[in-house]
């Protein structure tokens, strides 16, 4: 049931994404991510299937691409700000391609 699914994560940070650049915590060197970063709220569905209204900023990220990511770590989208990573949850999808998303705030270390 999951090669439904497959590619589709892919196909929409391809197409609506851009690059943003991940460290992980402690490291030195950044690593360009294909993913999607938002500064304006949005609103998501939880495990539970309630709607809910995410104000932070987000950045959503296939999770192959950033496999040992973790609280801490920081992103750099286009904009050149820093954001630190807060939380971060599984889109509940069971494909290949899955994503997950992360709840940043602006980091000024």
């Amino acid at each position: 049931m999951t090669a439904l699914f497959d590619g589709v994560a892919g196909l929409l940070t391809g197409t609506f994404g851009t690059i943003v650049e991940y460290r992980r915590d402690g490291r030195l060197e950044w690593a360009d991510i294909p993913s999607t970063f938002r500064e304006q709220p949005i609103e998501v569905t939880d495990a539970e299937g309630r709607d809910v209204l995410i104000i932070a900023p987000t950045w959503r990220v296939i999770r192959s691409l950033v496999p040992d990511l973790k609280r801490d770590d920081l992103v750099r989208p286009a904009s050149g700000k820093i954001y630190r990573v807060v939380n971060f949850d599984p889109t509940g999808s069971p494909a290949a391609d899955a994503q997950v998303l992360c709840q940043l705030e602006e980091w000024y270390g």
